[in-house]
């Protein structure tokens, strides 16, 4: 199993394939006594689930997550929590070719080799952006949690190719009901625009990739420890464990790179009692621990690996170099549906930090 273990609380592991019988989570440390609230994890996971949009994949999966363990009547017990989802809408007929031809730019390669060529190719195997599935199981009840304790996770898309969205407020809570929106974003406009970026590549047997902006609100002050297990290191060791992701950036990002110390510095103040700063350059973090003000960073995202126009490659059975034309139901932007994934792993890595 791959797991996310930050080294206090909670371990949550991930098992399953893409095309396998079923996916799913263990979840363990989760407090005993809580009530799950199950409306609210159908409705986020929803947002991640395929088949839901003209810009996404067509495959159509549920994405009901059924309880196996973990709780008695109806709220955790203490014992590792355990949830299952059956995939039912997979063609593995798609994935023949690929066992000797590897897809440029997917994990095809590294797992045969890992494997000694055992791997399981259809999908993707374990390495198939299928299995944040259950990474949204696990993130929608860290987001309960942390909603209890005055914490909110908010993402939306920073941008499409070249189209950008308007960014957060680095100084405030977002209070944009993004989540609800079909496109995440908060200029609408914005996010057309981007839909019609998203459909032109896939109409040209292409696809595009992005940006995501996220922003926890709420977290104390002090949370994180310097050098090997602040905030930035946990989230972003964990927020790679997101197929696609190539890069992070905190507060102004490489942008500081930009500015001199008297620009990129965070003054300090006293606000209502508390103390604050007048800037937020550093996204809510400085040496590894939580400042207080919102906690901020953007995820890059490849353009998605797999698409249908002809690319060169090599067949492993007779080590020619020759080319590939991948056939089946691929995203031409996976951008949209990794949303609430970031999301989830951001409130997975929160809620381990504060408990």
């Amino acid at each position: 199993m791959s797991s996310i273990i930050n080294g206090n609380n909670i371990k949550i592991s991930v098992f399953g394939q893409s095309h396998s019988d079923a996916i799913g989570c263990v979840i363990d440390g989760l407090p005993a006594g809580i009530s799950l609230d199950t409306e609210y994890i159908a409705s986020f996971m929803k947002r991640r689930a395929p088949g839901n949009s003209n810009v996404s994949t067509q495959r159509k999966e549920a994405d009901l997550p059924e309880i196996v363990s973990g709780l008695s009547d109806g709220v955790t017990c203490g014992a590792p929590l355990c949830a299952v989802i059956r995939n039912t809408g997979f063609q593995s007929k798609d994935y023949s070719e690929l066992k000797v031809k590897p897809r440029p730019s997917h994990a095809d390669l590294g797992y045969s080799i890992k494997t000694n060529s055992n791997n399981d190719i259809k999908g993707g195997g374990h390495s198939s952006g299928r299995l944040t599935a259950p990474l949204c199981f696990a993130g929608a009840i860290a987001l309960q949690l942390l909603k209890e304790r005055g914490i909110t996770v908010k993402a939306h898309i920073f941008s499409v190719a070249e189209v950008y969205d308007t960014p957060f407020d680095p100084m405030a809570m977002c209070r944009e009901d993004i989540a609800s929106k079909p496109f995440p974003v908060i200029d609408d406009a914005k996010g057309d625009e981007m839909q019609r970026v998203i459909l032109a590549a896939r109409d040209e047997l292409d696809s595009v990739g992005g940006v995501i902006e996220c922003m926890v609100s709420g977290m104390p002050q002090g949370v994180g420890d310097p050098m090997f297990d602040g905030v930035e290191n946990l989230l972003s060791r964990n927020i790679f464990g997101i197929p696609a992701v190539k890069g992070i950036e905190f507060g102004a990002g490489f942008e500081l790179a930009k500015m001199r110390g008297s620009q990129a510095n965070d003054p300090f103040e006293v606000k209502d009692g508390a103390v604050v700063t007048t800037s937020n350059n550093n996204g809510g973090i400085l040496g590894g621990m939580t400042t207080g003000m919102p906690v901020l960073f953007r995820v890059v995202i490849k353009p998605t690996p797999s698409i249908a126009r002809q690319q060169n490659t090599v067949d492993l059975s007779t080590m020619q170099n020759t080319t590939l034309c991948i056939t089946g139901r691929h995203d031409p932007c996976i951008v949209q549906r990794a949303v609430p994934v970031v999301e989830a792993v951001a409130a997975i890595t929160m809620l381990d930090l504060i408990l």
